[in-house]
């Protein structure tokens, strides 16, 4: 039987371009500096450069988690790259990463359940290294939205970012590591928040591309009531099945899709004297990165201690929820 299956080490990548809301507002029609503050609590967001894609952000985090991991790419038997904004219809992302990275012994596949889906990749990674007991899975979340964004509509453009977070994942201390995980999907709400064309429902064509139809669109006021109504029920299944009470949690880590929406949810959850990670002051919502980036820069703040209860929330179009809980280690079994 498989030992205890943890986070091994954390990285993240974050590109050098950083846009205020000073220069948002100048491009977005009827909106200021202070309008986007007030409705979101972010002050700026990162974006790609010109020549980088999302397999090139998501190789800078992959390094710096195998770094902090003390694994060679040599050592990775999986890698799951959890993203929307891929480099390509095909081939999968992943397979760019693998290169890049040197990880040339490694399976790679890449999951979408867009800004859940890191999560849902932690269930994924999990289920590989228990058939395969051993295993090193890299899971990066990666999301370059900058390039999907219609300037003329503030209620998303003025939200998201780019980034890629990553961990590597193996075996731990018994007691350690992935204590449970929920997910979830309502395919009925799947209209609250997508980009219509590009796909083969859809295809790229003249008028696809005169209609807008590669941006991407968002119901805000029914988001926030979708992840309002959805979040705190998942998240009281999943302590409940682990036997441990909200107040026990050490550190929370949810999605940072808009700072406002995350303090009403840490509220809603009964998490609201519960340290939580609130990067989306500095990087925005940076999609299926959100979670890695976050949980990255807990570590590195010294918020996330080894023994600590950690809770991971995320909601993404679909409309998918993850959430999951971990007991931090201090390295492999």
């Amino acid at each position: 039987m498989t030992s205890a299956i943890g986070i091994l080490g954390t990285g993240a990548y974050l590109p050098a371009r950083e846009v205020g809301n000073d220069e948002l507002a100048a491009l977005v029609p009827d909106t200021t500096a202070e309008w986007i503050l007030r409705k979101t609590a972010i002050r700026s967001r990162r974006y790609a450069a010109p020549d980088e894609a999302a397999s090139d952000l998501a190789a800078g985090a992959a390094q710096a988690a195998l770094a902090d991991a003390g694994l060679t790419a040599g050592r990775v038997d999986h890698i799951i790259v959890c993203t929307s904004t891929g480099d390509y219809p095909l081939p999968p992302t992943a397979s760019v990463v693998q290169q890049l990275v040197g990880a040339d012994a490694a399976a790679c596949f890449d999951l979408n359940a867009v800004c859940a889906g890191f999560v849902y990749g932690l269930e994924v990674a999990r289920g590989l290294i228990i058939a395969n007991p051993g295993a090193h899975v890299l899971l990066i979340g990666v999301d370059v939205y900058s390039r999907f964004l219609d300037f003329h509509d503030r209620r998303s453009a003025v939200l998201l970012g780019d980034g890629a977070g990553a961990v590597v994942l193996g075996t731990v201390s018994d007691g350690q590591g992935i204590l449970g995980i929920d997910l979830s999907t309502r395919g009925d709400a799947q209209d609250l928040l997508r980009i219509p064309a590009g796909g083969s429902r859809s295809p790229a064509s003249a008028e696809s591309i005169a209609t807008g139809g590669h941006f991407l669109r968002m119901q805000g006021r029914a988001v926030r009531e979708f992840v309002l109504e959805h979040i705190p029920p998942s998240v009281d299944k999943l302590l409940a099945n682990a036997d441990v009470r909200v107040e026990e949690i050490d550190c929370f880590v949810p999605h940072q899709a808009n700072g406002v929406l995350i303090q009403e949810l840490a509220a809603r959850c009964g998490l609201a004297d519960t340290p939580m990670v609130h990067v989306v002051e500095q990087h925005g919502n940076t999609g299926s990165a959100s979670v890695p980036i976050g949980l990255d820069h807990a570590v590195r703040e010294g918020t996330v201690k080894p023994g600590g209860l950690v809770l991971l929330s995320a909601f993404g179009s679909g409309m998918s929820v993850g959430n999951g809980l971990l007991r931090w280690g201090g390295g492999p079994a």
